[in-house]
C-alpha cells in the first residue's frame, strides 16, 4: 500500500473468493488496509460466493478519494469517471441476477452460502491432508479453495498434468499457465462433490506409489 501511493500506482484488487477467508488475521477487503481508499479499486463477483458463474454479477467500489492523474498532471477523481462509464456502456444486470444477489445477504441466504464454502474447504483440507501424506510440497486450501502442488521430480507442469491424466485419468491445472513463476506446479480445485473428491483422491494415491 505504502508503495502504491509513494509511486501514484492504482491497485485493482479482486475479492472475488472473500466469503472463503477463515483466518481472523486475513483482511476480507483491501479497504481495512490503511490508505487504500486512495489508490485502490476493488472488485467482486459472485461466481465463487454463490455460484454465479456466468450470471455476470458482482459489483465495483470506487472510493471518492481516489484520484488519478491525467497527462497534463492534473489530479481528478475517479468514481466520476466510472460512473459515467457505467451508465454510457452497461446496460445492467439483468433483474432476476439483482434479486438472486439480493438473496445472498438474506440471514437464510448467508447461512447457505456458508454451507456451501464449508463444504468446499472440506475437500481442500482433505486434498491438503491426503498430498501431504505422499511426502508432496502442498500449498493453499486454507482461504481459497485452490491447492498448489510442486510437481514431483523437477516435472514440468505440462509433463505432470498429463501424467497424471493419463496415468490416473485425473484432471489439474499446469501452474505455467498463470505465469513463468508457476513453472513446476499444479493446481487442483474444491469445486466438486466429496465423493467426486476422494475418488480422484484414490487414484492419485495408486498412481504417485506406482510411478515415484
Amino acid at each position: 500500500m505504502n508503495y502504491a501511493l509513494k509511486n501514484d500506482t492504482l491497485i485493482f484488487y479482486d475479492a472475488a473468493y472473500e466469503a472463503f477467508i477463515t483466518e481472523p488475521s486475513v483482511p476480507h477487503s483491501i479497504y481495512e488496509i490503511r490508505g487504500a481508499r486512495r489508490c485502490a479499486v476493488e472488485f467482486h463477483s459472485f461466481s465463487k460466493t454463490a455460484g454465479f458463474t456466468g450470471l455476470r454479477c458482482g459489483y465495483t467500489i470506487v472510493p471518492k478519494e481516489l484520484t488519478v492523474a491525467t497527462l497534463d498532471g492534473e489530479r481528478i477523481p475517479l468514481n466520476p469517471l466510472w460512473n459515467r462509464r457505467q451508465c454510457t456502456k452497461f446496460n445492467g444486470t439483468s433483474y432476476i441476477s439483482q434479486r438472486a444477489a439480493e438473496a445472498i445477504y438474506t440471514p437464510e441466504g448467508k447461512i447457505q452460502v456458508q454451507q456451501t464454502i464449508d463444504y468446499y474447504l472440506q475437500n481442500a483440507h482433505q486434498m491438503v491432508a491426503r498430498l501431504k501424506k505422499l511426502g508432496l510440497e502442498v500449498y493453499g486450501g486454507i482461504n481459497a479453495p485452490y491447492i498448489w502442488m510442486r510437481t514431483p521430480s523437477g516435472t514440468s507442469s505440462w509433463q505432470f498434468f498429463e501424467e497424471l491424466l493419463y496415468g490416473a485419468n485425473v484432471v489439474c491445472t499446469p501452474g505455467v499457465g498463470f505465469g513463468p513463476s508457476g513453472e513446476g506446479y499444479v493446481r487442483f480445485t474444491a469445486f466438486g462433490t466429496h465423493e467426486n473428491t476422494e475418488e480422484a483422491l484414490r487414484r492419485i494415491e495408486k498412481w504417485m506409489k506406482q510411478t515415484f
